[in-house]
């Protein structure tokens, strides 16, 4: 999946590919590792192996570089997470999150999945754009995490 983006101007043409060979795992472990809240130290053995078991996205400005990126665990069929959605600081602001989101909507939409979840405790109004609700009754859901 290759796809130039629509949706707000901004300053320079970028695009939406899933090619895995495309996606620069150093310059994500390093986003992800030094800058993303939710994965400060990941090691890079365990961002290879997440992004082997998913799918990627990147997104690369006019001249190929890489300046964001996002993941999705799915099995294609009923579900789907989004998660490590990151995009450079210095390309933030130009609506790149929203076309992300966007792209991996659209990307999703064909197996019809019953539900696709994503966390995230600052963005709301970004991924409500792209259609994205709260869940109805959180009470519901509940989480194996590491032992305590």
């Amino acid at each position: 999946m290759t796809t130039t983006t629509s949706g707000p101007p901004c300053d320079d043409a970028y695009e939406i590919d899933t090619d895995p060979d495309r996606i620069d795992i150093g310059l994500v472990h390093h986003w992800l590792s030094t800058d993303a809240f939710w994965a400060l130290g990941r090691s890079r053995d365990l961002v290879e192996r997440s992004m082997r078991a998913s799918l990627n996205f990147g997104v690369y400005d006019g001249g190929g570089t890489q300046v964001a990126y996002a993941r999705v665990v799915t099995d294609r069929a009923t579900f789907a997470w989004l998660c490590d959605v990151y995009v450079d600081p210095a390309h933030r602001g130009r609506g790149l999150g929203v076309r992300l989101a966007t792209a991996v909507r659209d990307h999703l939409a064909p197996y019809e999945l019953k539900r696709t979840l994503l966390a995230t405790p600052d963005a709301h109004e970004l991924y409500a754009r792209v259609g994205f609700t709260p869940v109805p009754d959180p009470t519901m859901l509940m989480m194996l995490g590491p032992a305590t």
